[in-house]
C-alpha cells in the first residue's frame, strides 16, 4: 500500500446509491487525513445507524457503529480513554438531531476533543425517503403526504446558543472550499460540529446538487469570535451561509476532569489496583 492510498479499502462492495454525496465526501475525507499526515491506526470513526453511518466501513481506520444516535456518547469515551487518537463522530442528520438530539445537546455542553461531521441530506435516505429533522417546511415525502409541517431543526442556531467551540456548515459540491473547513475542524482542540450539506439523489428530489449551489452563499467578512452575529446568521433562510460561523476556545471535557487531568497516563494505559476496586465494592460508601 502506497502513501497516497492507504485509507483506502480494496474490493469494498459500496451500498450507496450512484450519484450519492457521500461518495464526495468519502473521497474528500480520505484527502483530507492523509494531507494532514495522519495515520489510519491513529484515526476512529465512530457512527449511528444510516446511510451516512456506513462511511467508516469504507474508510481504513478504526470504526466503531454505536447505536442509533449514540455516536457522539461513544466518541467522547473513546477520546477520554486514549486523547491520543484521532476521534471523529458521523451520521446523518436523521440519527444526529431526531434520534441522537438529546446526546447532541450535552455533548455541545461537555465539550469533548472530538469532531462531529454530520451528512446532512434533509431526509432519512435508509428508510426510505420520510421526513428528518431538518426537511424544509412543506416538503412532501410518502410519509408526510400534506407535506412536513414542524420547523426544521437548525444545529448551527442550536450549537451557537449553547456556546459550542467549532460551529461550521460546507457543501460538499464545493470541494475546495470543504476541505479547508473539515481540516480545521479535525485539527481543532474541542468539539467541532460541521454540517455538510450533500443530496440524496434518490429520495430528495428538491434539495439536489443544483438547489444546493443555488441556495447557499459563502461568509465573507465574518468575524467567527462573534457570537451574537454567528448566531443571526445561522438563522438566515432565503440563502444558507457556508463556511465558519464561531469559534470558541475553552477547556475540553478532558481537561476539566481530575480523572484525566491528575494522571501521568490516559486510561488505557492503567492497569487494574484489584485491591482498591475491592475495597471500594465492600465498602459502605454511597457513590
Amino acid at each position: 500500500m502506497t502513501e497516497s492510498d492507504k485509507f483506502d479499502i480494496e474490493n469494498t462492495d459500496i451500498a450507496w446509491c450512484p450519484g450519492c454525496g457521500n461518495f464526495g465526501i468519502l473521497s474528500l475525507m480520505k484527502e483530507v487525513l492523509m494531507e494532514l499526515e495522519l495515520k489510519p491506526q491513529d484515526v476512529v470513526y465512530v457512527s449511528g445507524i444510516g446511510q451516512a453511518a456506513k462511511f467508516p466501513q469504507y474508510i481504513n481506520a478504526h470504526y466503531f457503529n454505536s447505536l442509533h444516535g449514540r455516536s457522539l456518547a461513544v466518541a467522547t469515551a473513546i477520546k477520554a480513554a486514549n486523547p491520543e487518537m484521532t476521534v471523529i463522530a458521523e451520521s446523518g442528520d436523521g440519527c444526529s438531531f431526531g434520534e441522537g438530539g438529546n446526546h447532541f445537546v450535552h455533548n455541545i455542553l461537555r465539550n469533548p476533543n472530538v469532531t462531529n461531521f454530520t451528512h446532512n441530506n434533509m431526509i432519512y435516505g435508509l428508510t426510505k425517503g420520510q421526513a428528518s429533522p431538518t426537511s424544509m417546511y412543506g416538503f412532501i415525502t410518502p410519509v408526510q403526504v400534506s407535506g412536513v409541517t414542524n420547523e426544521p431543526f437548525n444545529p448551527l442556531a442550536l450549537a451557537i446558543s449553547l456556546n459550542a467551540s467549532f460551529v461550521a456548515r460546507v457543501f460538499i459540491g464545493h470541494r475546495e472550499h470543504a476541505k479547508s473547513i473539515i481540516k480545521e475542524a479535525i485539527t481543532h482542540k474541542g468539539y467541532a460540529l460541521v454540517d455538510i450539506l450533500q443530496p440524496c439523489v434518490t429520495f430528495n428530489k428538491l434539495n439536489t446538487y443544483k438547489w444546493f449551489k443555488q441556495n447557499t452563499y459563502f461568509l465573507e467578512n465574518h468575524d467567527s469570535s462573534n457570537r451574537n452575529d454567528a448566531f443571526i446568521k445561522a438563522t438566515e433562510k432565503d440563502k444558507l451561509p457556508l463556511g465558519i460561523f464561531y469559534k470558541n476556545i475553552k477547556p475540553t471535557f478532558e481537561e476539566n476532569n481530575d480523572g484525566y487531568v491528575n494522571y501521568k497516563e490516559p486510561l488505557y494505559k492503567r492497569s487494574l489496583d484489584a485491591e482498591k476496586l475491592t475495597a471500594l465494592i465492600n465498602s459502605k460508601r454511597t457513590l
